[in-house]
């Protein structure tokens, strides 16, 4: 693997400028080659005329032609937090300087995402987290899943498993930050929800692309009055930059807080306080204001549904890639053996010696791509309800096997999924299905213990079940939809009450012989394993700093009807940076490719230790995230 000093050379004395020396991650030790006059106010102009200032730093003759990053990598002293929005990324900023762990910040972030970034995440959604205890060595997971309400009915159609009070999945999230804060943080919850309590009730700066998102899906916002209360005030969607609250969400999360802080005052322990807390969200007033609200609205959740959920402490899974192991999520996320799986496919191919876009390394990404899909759509399902072949999934003679479907010169039909001896047969048909987007957050945190924390949680699609749960202000996760659950009744991951949907989230961590190396994630539905997967590659085979490695161009694949279909059509989705000979080079190759926005692929967070014994994070200019650290 190549060093950053390796991957970034100095520009010459008369291109030097101050943004290259901001992106380009410049060394002192890459500056002391360049020379002093570079360096200097060097005047161009005719003898006797002022020429001071003429090629300094920032003068506009010196500009570059382009800009390389669109955000600055962030170097790292203390802790760090990469989140999905600047005011949950200082909330979490602020919980660490205030003495809070890696685990607090997550929940103060989550709290704040819930806030600020409302399509796609909350307290009545679901998640995973994976945690390096620095105290222990250890990585384990922490999966805040929820069901599917044990009423459902699984005749139900494909538009009521979408949105609506007949969409909703048990609420998972908040158990979630209850249990994390509770294992591995030391502040009281008020003050880890204090921020966003803050700006649900007294307002916000609604960022532009929050309001053209609910711009976007006004009409269906628009047909629940809770929802539309809330995010269409006055029966229009707020503008960018308007103050935008919501108070109904404010109430909650300070009654949350009021019930550990009333423990508190009795006697209880912290751990006494959180479950009181915990208590009032999933048996107390808030699960009977949603059990309410399902009835009245002929939904399936209820009481029983939210007393049965718990968070679960899990065995991450792990694969090892060109020396480096690679540790993510197990069930019921799919994307972490989607993740293992296609790096024990690439471990076969020098990609390092092919440019990065070189139509032959876009290809055999979307080759090993197609076939992980495949196999993991054919197997993964919540291990509950059907035994699922983990192991065989992500080995390396399984990859070695499956791996010879790959041809280095043409691109392959959308396979079927391997066969593997006792697991279940394989489900074939072409039934057409309603894609509906995967919209998701993810955070990276490192505090100056050397604990990490990653993140990611949804809501499932935009706005998730799009219904205001009554009075709470919170929306649940749709995760009954399809591509969460699959369309065949035949399929261990069909939708079924009691069944926990599968997710695609994936937050990670890298070691380096055991040390820190990374960790990361990313949101975006059936992209969040391709876009891991590039960002892997940009780090591990091309050793570049983590801002480039996040802000690398992507491809992601688009699949008619599904990924659970074999046969299915891929298209290949290239961010419009690739040039026409990459993607020409592509279509000669076989692959059906649409160009889509320069910035369109994933948004990864992540902090990235640079092989000096720094640390560096960096955030996705894709969406609105953003990296701080003190």
């Amino acid at each position: 693997m190549k060093t950053d000093s390796e991957m970034t050379s100095a520009p010459g004395p008369t291109k030097l400028n101050r943004r290259r020396l901001l992106v380009g991650g410049l060394t002192g030790a890459a500056v002391s080659t360049v020379g002093a006059e570079a360096l200097a106010q060097v005047s161009t102009a005719p003898q006797g005329q002022p020429g001071v200032g003429r090629q300094a730093p920032d003068a506009p003759r010196t500009g570059a032609a382009a800009v390389a990053q669109h955000r600055i990598e962030v170097p790292v002293v203390n802790g760090a937090v990469a989140a999905g929005h600047p005011l949950a990324s200082m909330a979490g900023l602020r919980i660490l300087m205030e003495g809070g762990t890696a685990a607090d910040a997550a929940v103060a972030v989550m709290a704040v995402l819930n806030v600020c970034e409302p399509w796609a995440s909350g307290a009545a959604g679901n998640g995973l987290a994976t945690v390096l205890d620095k105290k222990t060595g250890k990585i384990i997971s922490l999966a805040f899943t929820g069901a599917a309400p044990k009423r459902l009915d699984d005749t139900a159609s494909g538009e009521d498993l979408t949105a609506g009070p007949k969409a909703v999945v048990t609420p998972g999230s908040f158990g979630g930050w209850i249990e994390l804060t509770r294992r591995f943080g030391r502040l009281p919850l008020s003050k880890l929800l204090a921020p966003a309590i803050s700006y649900a009730r007294d307002g916000h700066p609604l960022d532009p692309s929050i309001s053209q998102t609910i711009t976007r899906q006004a009409a269906q916002l628009g047909r629940y009055p809770t929802t539309a209360a809330i995010y269409l005030p006055g029966g229009k969607p707020p503008p960018p930059r308007a103050l935008f609250r919501n108070v109904p969400l404010s109430q909650t999360l300070q009654s949350l807080a009021d019930a550990e802080t009333r423990a508190l005052k009795g006697g209880a322990s912290r751990d006494m306080a959180l479950q009181a807390a915990y208590d009032y969200f999933y048996s107390g007033p808030i699960a009977q204001e949603m059990t309410r609200y399902s009835e009245a609205t002929g939904g399936w959740l209820r009481m029983d549904d939210m007393r049965a959920y718990k968070p679960k402490w899990v065995e991450p899974i792990s694969t090892t890639y060109r020396g480096f192991q690679v540790i993510s999520p197990p069930l019921t996320s799919r994307t972490g053996l989607e993740t293992c799986e296609q790096l024990n496919l690439l471990e076969g191919f020098d990609i390092a010696s092919m440019p990065a876009d070189s139509p032959q390394a876009l290809h055999l990404i979307a080759e090993c791509i197609k076939v992980t899909k495949a196999d993991v759509y054919r197997y993964a399902c919540d291990p509950a309800s059907s035994p699922t072949p983990v192991s065989t999934l992500i080995s390396k003679a399984f990859a070695d096997e499956r791996r010879r479907l790959i041809e280095p010169n043409r691109a392959m039909a959308f396979p079927a999924g391997g066969d593997i001896a006792g697991a279940s047969p394989q489900v074939v048909g072409m039934k057409a299905t309603p894609k509906v987007q995967g919209d998701t957050t993810n955070i990276s945190i490192m505090d100056s213990e050397g604990n990490a924390v990653g993140v990611t949680t949804t809501l499932g699609g935009g706005f998730g079940c799009l219904e205001v749960m009554g009075t709470t202000g919170l929306i649940c996760n749709n995760g009954l939809r399809s591509g969460s659950t699959a369309p065949y009744r035949n399929h261990p991951n069909f939708v079924r009450g009691g069944r926990i949907p599968l997710l695609g989230n994936c937050p990670s961590i890298v070691l380096d012989q055991g040390r820190f190396k990374m960790i990361f994630g990313t949101p975006g539905g059936e992209t969040i394993g391709q876009t891991q997967f590039q960002h892997l590659i940009n780090i591990i085979d091309r050793g570049m700093p983590v801002q480039a490695a996040i802000e690398a161009p992507r491809i992601a694949l688009d699949p008619d009807p599904g990924f659970y279909t074999p046969g299915a059509a891929i298209t290949v989705q290239a961010e419009s940076r690739f040039s026409p000979q990459t993607v020409a080079g592509l279509r000669a190759l076989g692959h059906k490719v649409e160009s889509v926005g320069p910035y369109a692929i994933g948004s990864i967070q992540a902090i990235l230790e640079s092989g000096y014994n720094t640390r560096m994070a960096g955030s996705d200019p894709r969406r609105m995230g953003y990296a701080v650290s003190y």
